[in-house]
């Protein structure tokens, strides 16, 4: 290929694996002609080499899983657009296990595949048996089918949609490396090579394992680190037919494929082996690393009992290479927050040719229309934190990671490496208070709290988990007397300037430009319409907001915040989350306890709802919020971090005479399902309405000036709605709901629940889901008339529908 290097470039792509290849392919098929990619080798030359070729598309969400069946469909038909063969076949892939509680996780697969229009089967062992005549079947209860999974070759694939991007106008120059990004203004401008400078509008990294340097190199975070992946490939095994779908035992951590009549046994390990600590050489390329037997015979002895004739097959090649992963195994897509137009497609987790063809599509649509094309929230880059770019703590976490693709998908499963990096001042206070700490966004939360005699520790199960019994009593707590949390983790925001009011006024989709002292609960929308934020905006003074958001959602909020203040508004920004510490104080007995501590009037005539002011307390001014996210009356306490531990002292000691109890995040989640209050990233994304979802209340149509989303709020209205949110309790208060349940309306499939929990007041599980209202009218009488049905692991669960909170509807506990 051509080393004639361009001076100008519409957008630049840096690197050439399939992920690279695959964007280029999509913007051309965009229309954009004016695109090279630059590769510092050859195509292929890092990981896509080696990887193993599997197609899986059952995916953790639906829009994932559309992701990857529009990949398969893709590889499909690229020979017939390029002339350049694939390897594609679909074989099918298969689960299996001898575990009941995996065969459960199999079984929630198949009902999440029906949801996700995934064609799936439940095996019985004789069923596995018939698909696989070699396996060894006896300790095996049971599998999943799925029958358009399949494999390919993975540098065909690449170099497949490497022609087809040069069929529609791109350059692909191999032996280029890029040396800087170049930036001005907070805007990316060109790439400078070892051949020369490109300026360009857009960059694009693609470089996987040496995508966290190329982000450094251009101040942005992408955390990510390579790990050694194994695999063998045996001499050719007697009764191997190609088309013997894909198998994956992951109670003994391995895949299988066949493989020209070969077989190839891969491993995810539990403990991995991080590697590239000192960086990676950037002549690497076509690379292995060393052998480590002694790291991979665990897995081959598993093996050998499961395929007999391994024992008797010989062993051709050991392979052992790096692939890149990410602190969540989920990879890393979407425009960087730092710099505007560095998009990011990187850190793959050992799905890079099933993600590819999706992940670039999505990627060029995103770039050429300016916003993602639907809800890419669990791959978008915005999700990740600066410390997370961390190289030890990087390292650490990918100990870890490699092997829970493998590992049971428990509900509330915490990681537990690269622990702890962000603390609350509280953190040894709560720890001697019996809390169980889970892991969100890098922050230590207790989720519950063990009384006296109870080990603190997590075991997990699909049925009541250990902590069941002890969050019901902190949720109980709340309901009738007082609840303690601590809502440190909370994203904080200060937005000051002369002109914060009518910048926050059109932002949010709610009036903001009220009386300081008052708090406002809102959306933030797009220009679609869609949901980007969902928060609580307080007015401090005529100058001065704090928004509070989701601890999840910090970088991606305060990032849109930021690009939505325009420059010659004289508002400025600045996130204050490590600066206050935040206390819940929730529940009937919240004013009798605070009350007793401060000489504020905290009476419902001097203090009403959504009110927010400074009091004393302890030897702090705090800031008492009055809000609540679990329904109950309460005031949200912020203070500086180093006031902290004093508040809580003084809370604790005076609590006794009230009832107060410890309170964690799990009893919070109880308590915010029973009053239906959504969450962002579940139950609303970027392209649900908040008419959809019940959210119209809090969206101002009226307001002066209007808002970003009004237009789009107002075609809503207009065409109508065709789902809505609805809320469901279980009538047996046995089976519990977790999300991606299946929705039934008179037999029929309808929807699935995006959120759930089980509340401990109401007696049995409650879960939020849209339900399709296109065969009939978005109207209360059409959607509490259907006779309803959740799906549960295959079995159907009777379940009441309701339009409102199945607790406290008319929020009278919250206004008392």
């Amino acid at each position: 290929m051509s080393k004639t290097l361009p001076s100008h470039a519409q957008a630049v792509i840096v690197g050439g694996g399939v992920v690279g290849c695959s964007v280029a392919y999509h913007l051309t098929k965009r229309g954009w002609k004016d695109i090279v990619l630059l590769e510092r080798k050859q195509l292929t030359c890092g990981t896509t080499w080696h990887a193993a070729g599997l197609i899986g598309q059952m995916r953790a969400t639906s829009n994932m899983t559309k992701l990857a069946k529009y990949t398969a469909e893709l590889y499909a038909g690229l020979e017939a657009e390029t002339g350049q063969a694939t390897g594609i076949r679909q074989t099918g892939s298969m689960f299996v296990t001898g575990r009941a509680e995996r065969f459960e996780e199999l079984r929630r697969s198949a009902t999440m595949a029906r949801v996700f229009g995934l064609e799936s089967q439940v095996l019985s062992p004789s069923d596995i048996k018939g698909l696989w005549p070699l396996l060894n079947v006896d300790d095996l209860i049971g599998g999943l089918f799925l029958p358009t999974d399949g494999k390919a070759n993975p540098v065909d694939v690449t170099l497949a949609l490497a022609k087809g991007a040069r069929m529609g106008g791109a350059q692909v120059l191999e032996g280029v490396t890029v040396t800087d990004v170049m930036r001005q203004d907070g805007r990316v401008t060109g790439v400078a090579t070892d051949h020369g400078n490109v300026a360009t509008e857009v960059v694009v990294n693609c470089a996987g394992m040496w995508g966290h340097g190329l982000g450094r190199l251009a101040g942005v975070n992408v955390p990510l680190h390579a790990a050694e992946h194994f695999y063998i490939v045996t001499e050719p095994m007697a009764g191997l037919a190609p088309d013997t779908p894909v198998l994956r035992d992951p109670d003994a951590c391995a895949y299988y494929k066949e493989d020209a009549g070969k077989l190839l046994l891969g491993a995810f390990e539990p403990v991995a082996k991080p590697w590239g600590m000192d960086g990676i050489d950037p002549d690497h390329a076509f690379e292995t690393l060393p052998d480590d037997w002694d790291h991979f015979e665990p897995i081959l002895e598993m093996a050998m009992h499961r395929l007999p004739a391994l024992e008797t097959t010989g062993i051709q090649v050991f392979f052992n290479g790096p692939e890149s992963f990410t602190p969540d195994d989920r990879y890393l897509l979407g425009e960087a927050p730092e710099l505007r137009n560095f998009f990011v497609a990187a850190g793959f987790n050992s799905i890079g040719i099933q993600s590819g063809g999706g992940a670039g599509k999505v990627l060029a649509d995103w770039i050429v229309d300016g916003h993602p094309p639907m809800d890419l929230w669990d791959v978008d880059i915005r999700r990740m934190m600066l410390f997370q770019g961390n190289r030890y703590y990087l390292h650490d976490r990918t100990v870890e990671g490699l092997g829970l693709l493998y590992a049971m998908h428990w509900p509330f499963r915490q990681f537990e490496t690269a622990r702890p990096a962000r603390m609350s001042p509280l953190h040894e206070r709560l720890q001697k208070a019996g809390a169980c700490f889970g892991e969100l966004a890098g922050w230590e939360r207790a989720n519950w709290f063990a009384p006296a005699g109870v080990e603190p520790r997590y075991e997990y199960s699909y049925k009541r988990q250990n902590w069941f019994e002890h969050s019901a009593a902190e949720h109980h707590a709340v309901r009738g007397a007082v609840g303690l949390f601590d809502q440190t983790s909370f994203a904080k925001f200060e937005v000051q300037g002369r002109d914060a009011a009518r910048v926050m006024n059109t932002i949010c989709a709610n009036e903001v430009d009220v009386e300081p002292g008052r708090i406002v609960y809102t959306q933030w929308l797009n220009e679609r319409g869609g949901i980007e934020a969902d928060l609580t905006v307080t007015r401090l003074a005529e100058d001065r907001y704090l928004v509070v958001t989701s601890g999840t959602s910090q970088v991606r909020d305060f990032n849109w915040l930021r690009r939505h203040i325009p420059d010659d508004a004289h508002a400025f920004a600045t996130d204050m989350t490590s600066g206050y510490a935040v206390l819940g104080v929730m529940g009937p007995n919240a004013r009798a306890l605070l009350s007793g501590l401060t000489d504020t009037d905290l009476s419902n005539d001097a203090f009403p709802f959504a009110t927010s002011r400074e009091i004393d307390l302890g030897y702090a001014r705090v800031r008492a919020s009055r809000i609540t996210y679990v329904g109950e009356l309460g005031w949200e306490l912020y203070m500086p971090m180093e006031f902290a531990a004093g508040v809580y002292d003084v809370i604790v000691a005076a609590g006794a005479d009230h009832g107060l109890k410890h309170a964690g995040y799990h009893a919070l989640n109880s308590l915010r399902i029973e009053k239906g209050y959504r969450h962002w990233g579940h139950d609303i994304t970027d392209e649900d309405s908040p008419l959809a979802a019940g959210l119209g209340f809090a969206v101002k149509l009226d307001k002066p000036g209007g808002f970003i989303g009004r237009d789009a709020v107002l075609r809503q209205k207009e065409a109508g709605l065709t789902h809505r949110m609805v809320a469901f309790k279980l009538n047996d208060p046995e089976p519990l709901l977790y999300h991606k349940e299946p929705i039934l309306r008179d037999g029929r499939m309808v929807g699935y629940t995006t959120s759930a929990m089980f509340g401990h007041t109401v007696g049995a599980a409650i879960g939020l889901g849209y339900v399709d209202c296109r065969d009939g009218e978005p109207t209360a009488d059409y959607i509490l008339s259907g006779s309803y049905e959740l799906d549960v692991a295959g079995t159907r669960v009777a379940a009441t529908p309701s339009l409102k909170p199945f607790y406290d509807p008319s929020m009278a506990r919250v206004k008392a």
